[in-house]
């Protein structure tokens, strides 16, 4: 029987809800057995600490009697007291992780069982319970030894960056060197110290791009025309950020949210989605904003002042063109690879006098590859 067959004979279970059952063992490993109290005591927490626990992975609040609670849960919750007991975390953290943890698994795992579920539709008339469970069983092991691998590699690739940035600060700058360099947090509010989900805050560079039209083009295309142009919009987006050494921190919808170590960087993808993107059949102009300057990374995310300038930034831009702030504009100055046009300041929500930079390729490329290195 190959990978992509269920056993032969799926279980068979009486009762109505039998089936919802064993897909659920399949995929959880046991039944629902323990309380929240059971729970609680086997793993060694508080019961209102199970409460927090479970709101913050997103899923409903169950009575105190229900028995809905697997092994698998209390070894998470063993797993969660541990880290704490090493002082990696704290239960603040704790919380703070399995929302973020909740957040991210929960649409990846919506998109692996509709993905998974219309590869059956076609395959079957009518797909049961069963049929999912089988191929539930059979194809589990692949989808998290993929997931670990891919999991690894970011873990790898953070690691050392977190090195490279620890090395570049520990040496000292070469003499009458200019420029930023990358700052570690400071204290934590208050003067303590900061705690291992206070996040991580640094000079950086970070961009929007939205595509132009994006409403008005909805209306005139159906569900599986405006998928087709959401996955295009989002390859290319991911692929114009990964080569230009940046990181997406976020899709939604019609606009990709990055960010990045320079604003070299930065520029060089602004101006390369423009380009991809008017190159592209099928979808809309784009517009890009972007600024620099000191952001809280935060359990996958970006917060800070440059975030919200970016933002405000591409709203104003026209289409096809990328806007940079004044502290972005300062770090691209002198490369003969970017040109830069002062604009009118703009009163936009939260700032009355914005001072948006024209960024361009120069009309002239210069001598040697165009592109910033």
């Amino acid at each position: 029987m190959s990978a992509a067959e269920p056993p032969s004979e799926p279980v068979a279970a009486p009762g109505g809800d039998r089936p919802h059952r064993t897909v659920e063992e399949v995929l959880l490993g046991t039944g629902r057995v323990w309380t929240r109290r059971e729970t609680a005591e086997r793993a060694g927490v508080r019961p209102e600490r199970t409460v927090q626990i479970w709101r913050a992975l997103g899923f409903p609040t169950v009575d105190d009697d229900a028995r809905v609670f697997t092994d698998g849960d209390v070894e998470a919750l063993r797993a969660g007291e541990r880290l704490i007991e090493a002082g990696v975390i704290t239960e603040e953290n704790e919380t703070m992780m399995a929302r973020a943890l909740g957040h991210h698994l929960s649409r990846l795992a919506e998109w692996q069982v509709h993905t998974l579920w219309t590869w059956m539709e076609h395959r079957s008339d009518d797909p049961g319970a069963g049929e999912l469970m089988g191929y539930a069983a059979k194809l589990l092991p692949e989808i998290e030894l993929m997931q670990r691998h891919v999991w690894r590699r970011h873990l790898a690739a953070y690691a050392d960056r977190l090195t490279a940035d620890a090395r570049e600060r520990a040496a000292p700058p070469p003499e009458g060197a200019a420029g930023r360099r990358a700052e570690p947090a400071g204290p934590a509010p208050g003067g303590g110290p900061r705690g291992a989900g206070d996040g991580d805050v640094r000079d950086r560079a970070v961009g929007f791009t939205d595509m132009v039209g994006y409403t008005r083009m909805t209306r005139g295309l159906d569900a599986f025309e405006l998928a087709r142009v959401l996955d295009r919009f989002e390859s290319l987006t991911g692929d114009v950020v990964a080569e230009g050494r940046g990181r997406v921190v976020k899709t939604i919808g019609d606009e990709v949210f990055f960010v990045c170590e320079s604003a070299s960087d930065a520029a060089g993808i602004g101006l390369e989605l423009t380009a991809r993107s008017e190159a592209e059949a099928g979808l809309p102009q784009v517009r890009t904003g972007l600024a620099r300057g000191a952001v809280l990374s935060r359990y996958g995310d970006v917060y800070g002042a440059a975030v919200n300038i970016a933002a405000r930034l591409t709203a104003v831009a026209r289409p096809g063109t990328v806007l940079v702030d004044t502290e972005c504009a300062a770090g691209l100055a002198g490369t003969p690879a970017y040109d830069l046009t002062p604009l009118r300041p703009v009163s936009v929500r939260g700032y009355s006098r914005l001072r948006p930079v024209l960024l361009r390729r120069p009309k002239t490329p210069p001598r040697g590859d165009a592109r910033p290195r």
